[in-house]
């Protein structure tokens, strides 16, 4: 079985194209491209931007990206980037909290905007009436 970065590499021999076309193409420098096709992932620059040069790099040669994306998590122990479903399960608990909040303080200033004038007119009533 070929690993990673030979598969990529006969892709894009297939297709007759350079690593150096891939770079100015997609501005990916040629080291990271070069270090890709040795399956030396030490030199690419990790998380979602190894990802996305993988991506890059399979359009190029004509590979479908979201699996060779997928492929080179699996290979490499990379971490799977988060699905929306995952994202979408944490996001409520936070926006819960964040309103809840919000409407403490919108009710505080609320309060403090009735109640400051209110005791304000109290007190100029009282003293006006002790003057008389």
């Amino acid at each position: 079985m070929h690993d990673f970065g030979a598969k990529l590499r006969e892709a894009r021999e297939r297709r007759g194209i350079s690593l150096r076309q891939i770079s100015t193409k997609t501005r990916i420098s040629l080291a990271a491209l070069e270090a890709l096709e040795r399956d030396d992932i030490s030199r690419l620059p990790g998380g979602i931007f190894s990802r996305a040069i993988v991506r890059s790099y399979a359009l190029e040669v004509g590979l479908a990206p979201d699996p060779t994306v997928e492929e080179f998590i699996e290979r490499f122990n990379q971490e799977t980037p988060p699905t929306a479903a995952s994202v979408a399960a944490t996001v409520p608990d936070i926006e819960r909290e964040f309103e809840t909040r919000r409407v403490r303080a919108t009710r505080a200033l609320i309060f403090a905007a009735i109640a400051v004038p209110v005791l304000l007119a109290v007190a100029v009533y009282l003293f006006l009436r002790s003057r008389a």
